[in-house]
């Protein structure tokens, strides 16, 4: 069976992506050039991840940064990903980048795609699910997150 593939394009030019996949072309680019070890995030830290983005679209929503439907897509897109929903879409290697960017926007974009469904007009992954924040805050508090429902369990 052959695969068929959707065109991306991201500040660096244009690549091909799996069309049934919910990331976007900054995955994709990090997944062709950081094939390190085949080990993936762990359920726990996606589930945070997911978490983390969920609090930073509710209050993004309550400041009056996002639009209150765009807000909810994303809060609801969020809670999908942190209730393991969409595990297969994070296929990145562990070993990446230094501040976890690769994973950060994987997670905007598999959000960003899932919100675009729900409210039926584009949420953008930097623009709407990544809005003030970054990666140097995202994993670190990610990483917090999944480590205090960890000692909860």
């Amino acid at each position: 069976m052959t695969q068929s593939f959707r065109t991306e394009h991201d500040s660096m030019g244009e690549l091909q992506v799996p069309r049934e996949a919910l990331w976007g072309a900054q995955t994709q680019r990090a997944l062709e050039n950081f094939p390190v070890s085949g080990w993936h995030m762990p359920r726990a830290f996606i589930a945070a991840l997911g978490l983390v983005k969920q609090a930073a679209a509710r209050a993004n929503g309550r400041l009056g940064l996002l639009e209150s439907n765009l807000a909810a897509s994303i809060e609801a897109a969020a809670a999908e990903v942190a209730d393991g929903r969409h595990d297969a879409h994070f296929p990145l290697d562990v070993f990446q980048t230094g501040s976890g960017t690769s994973t950060n926007m994987n997670a905007n974009e598999v959000i960003a795609t899932l919100a675009t469904g729900r409210l039926g007009k584009p949420v953008h992954p930097n623009d709407h699910v990544n809005m003030g924040q970054s990666s140097n805050d995202v994993i670190p508090t990610t990483i917090h997150v999944s480590a205090t429902l960890a000692v909860r369990r």
